[in-house]
Formats: structure tokens, C-alpha cells, sequence
């Protein structure tokens, strides 16, 4: 079952979105997250701290589940 993550603005960078669900905690823990390939955006590993992640995406991470921003 996916989880739903609400934006306000238009997009929300990777790295951003990892501190906003709660699932890092610093800057660096998502930089690690991301360097380490455990982050699936739209079904294709994506290795880019500044990603531009918007509504309808599917963010999969390993060990956490999958996201659907809304």
C-alpha cells in the first residue's frame, strides 16, 4: 500500500522530501539514502540529491515502502 506525501508548492527536491516524510533525519542521512541507490522515482534509481520530485510521482525506498506525492 502506498503512503501519500502532500506538497504545497510545485515540486520538492529528493533530498527535501527524505527530511520532510521523517525518513532522514539530517541533510546528510538523505545524501547517504540517495549516493547508495535505495531511492526508486517513477520505477528508475535515481541518484540526484536535487531531483525535482512533483504530484503523481512514485517514490519506492528500500526499507521504507513506496509514496505517491500528492
Amino acid at each position: 500500500m502506498e503512503k501519500e506525501i502532500k506538497i504545497e508548492t510545485d515540486f520538492i527536491r529528493l533530498d527535501q522530501l527524505l527530511k520532510y516524510a521523517g525518513i532522514a533525519q539530517t541533510g546528510g542521512h538523505s545524501k547517504i539514502i540517495i549516493k547508495d541507490g535505495l531511492i526508486k522515482v517513477n520505477d528508475e534509481i535515481c541518484l540526484q540529491r536535487g531531483k525535482k520530485i512533483k504530484r503523481n510521482d512514485k517514490i519506492v525506498i528500500e526499507g521504507y515502502g513506496s509514496f505517491i506525492i500528492i
